[in-house]
């Protein structure tokens, strides 16, 4: 049976007895009373007991992952840790949200913060250009972004905070050298914050029998929440797939009725240094015409084929852009992949898309293609391309234009619609469309693709 008093407890009771107790302390102890986790925290947001590696809070939006992940790592200075890590989805989310968001270091680390001997250690320092905080007994938190993985090449740590990890860009090779990392002290272990989505990493470590995880909801956090909030998420998405795994932070698999299942794609995987030489390669785009918030992102996919006729899709740089902004990134990658041509859908464009593309390089070949028959028409002999084996996807493209978006919608989309516009997969279909249904595969000149950034003969 719980036994800590918390906040909870205390707004159960009659006003008139909560003012009374409150009217009890000094200034001093109720600024310690509003810094004192222990109170404030909910039984689900405390580090669990037991022989754990990597703990993992798999939770819905708004539940207090973020809050936790730094109390966590507070937690570990207060104990005598003085090399921690902490890794953010970007580098603009180090400062934006782990160092001066509403729960980040800054806004709950408080002056009267003593270690467990009761030294008094203050409010850590920030250094934006070394990206550290450091507190007075010499702890150390250093940030880092999953778009670099390579800066985690030669520091070490003693524990480590990952938050929003299923949004890391380069989630496999960070997660891999952030291991090598953690090699101080007795057992390293790792916090790791986030709303769930299928990914192989995160798969990986719920497998993992060193593997601690703990469930919430958002309506787990309520309290802390405005009811218009709570009220507006819950009208729109209660009972949808979206709803599930961003509210109730359910680890959703393929959608009934999906053409691309998890063994599917798992299957298809190659790394990148076990391509063969490329016959072929195209950028396909499906883009959006408009540029403004409510624009959908434009799907560009990069894919290639080999002399036997199997496909590799290369990377996904979907992205949410203006036309120009769309047409110059597609010819980037055209040059850089030494590609055959770009395929673009034109569907709500028309000319406009050509034009937008050779206004930016007139010398690039664009095939326009057009959606005369629905989706499901398109994408199921796209499927049963993967079913035979004949499609491949690089698990770790060199430039960490990584395929877990683009498999994420795999797994979802239904003929019967689910997630709105699925413009990665759209052009992802386009792409394997002429690479492998048009009779594109003998080839005039073998290449071998040794990079993102070209190929070589």
């Amino acid at each position: 049976m719980n036994t800590r008093f918390t906040a909870e407890d205390l707004r159960s009771l009659p006003k008139k007895k909560v003012q009374a107790a409150l009217g009890q302390l000094t200034k001093d102890q109720l600024e310690d009373l509003q810094h004192d986790w222990k109170f404030w925290g909910r039984d689900a947001q405390f580090e669990p007991a037991g022989d754990w590696n990597v703990w993992l809070i798999n939770a819905g939006r708004g539940f207090g992952k973020t809050r936790a992940g730094v109390e966590w790592v507070r937690s570990q200075v207060k104990a005598g840790h003085k090399r921690i890590a902490a890794v953010a989805s970007t580098n603009s989310d180090i400062e934006r949200v782990m160092v001066k968001g509403e729960s980040g270091f800054l806004n709950i680390c408080y002056k009267g913060d003593k270690d467990n001997n009761g030294k008094l250690i203050g409010l850590p320092e920030w250094s934006p250009t070394k990206r550290t905080l450091t507190w007075a007994n010499g702890a150390k938190v250093e940030f880092y972004s999953a778009e670099e993985p390579e800066r985690l090449r030669g520091p070490q740590f003693s524990a480590a905070w990952c938050d929003e990890l299923a949004a890391w860009n380069k989630d496999m090779a960070t997660w891999d050298m952030l291991q090598f990392c953690l090699r101080l002290g007795k057992h390293p272990r790792v916090c790791v914050t986030t709303t769930p989505k299928p990914t192989k990493l995160i798969r990986k470590i719920l497998k993992d029998p060193k593997t601690h995880i703990t469930t919430g909801s958002t309506f787990d956090n309520s309290a802390n929440l405005a009811g218009t909030y709570l009220k507006a998420v819950k009208d729109q998405y209660e009972g949808t797939r979206l709803g599930r795994q961003e509210l109730y932070a359910e680890v959703l698999e393929e959608a009934e009725g999906a053409l691309w299942t998890t063994d599917m794609l798992e299957s298809a995987e190659i790394k990148h240094k076990d391509l063969p030489p490329l016959n072929r390669i195209v950028v396909a785009i499906d883009p959006a015409v408009t540029a403004n918030a409510e624009s959908d992102m434009t799907g560009i996919i990069v894919a290639g084929v080999d002399i036997n006729g199997v496909a590799y899709v290369l990377g996904d740089y979907t992205d949410k852009l203006s036309p120009q902004g769309w047409a110059a990134k597609a010819i980037k990658l055209y040059h850089e992949h030494q590609a055959d041509r770009i395929v673009a859908e034109v569907n709500q464009g028309g000319d406009m898309v050509k034009h937008t593309l050779h206004g930016e390089d007139e010398t690039v070949p664009v095939k326009m293609v057009r959606a005369s028959r629905g989706k499901f028409a398109r994408a199921e002999p796209i499927s049963a391309l993967y079913e035979r084996g004949l499609v491949k996807h690089v698990s770790d493209p060199v430039d960490g234009a990584n395929l877990n978006e683009l498999e994420q919608q795999m797994r979802v989309w239904e003929p019967l619609g689910s997630i709105g516009s699925p413009d990665r997969l759209d052009a992802c279909v386009w792409a394997l469309t002429d690479l492998c249904l048009n009779g594109y595969t003998k080839p005039q000149l073998t290449l071998a693709y040794s990079s993102a950034k070209g190929l070589s003969k």
